[in-house]
């Protein structure tokens, strides 16, 4: 659940399910480390989508384009 506003704001638009499809296209392809993390927070693991898509809603004026361009370099499994 949103903790404000702004973060239930971004949760419940379209931006949000495009980000979500996006991060769950992530997940399923194999050239991309997204493996379930556990999180201290949640007290179990919790996956790759939600976890971006919560840090996401509670920083609402981030860019994200460069966000997931970020994202995509950093978990990009390399031979």
């Amino acid at each position: 659940m949103a903790n404000s506003v702004s973060a239930q704001k971004f949760l419940d638009s379209q931006e949000a399910v495009i980000l979500r499809e996006t991060l769950m296209n992530m997940m399923d392809d194999p050239n991309f480390n997204t493996e379930a993390l556990y999180s201290t927070a949640a007290g179990e693991k919790q996956l790759f989508v939600d976890k971006h898509i919560r840090y996401l809603s509670q920083h609402t004026n981030l860019n994200t384009d460069h966000y997931l361009s970020n994202l995509r370099l950093m978990t990009r499994i390399r031979p």
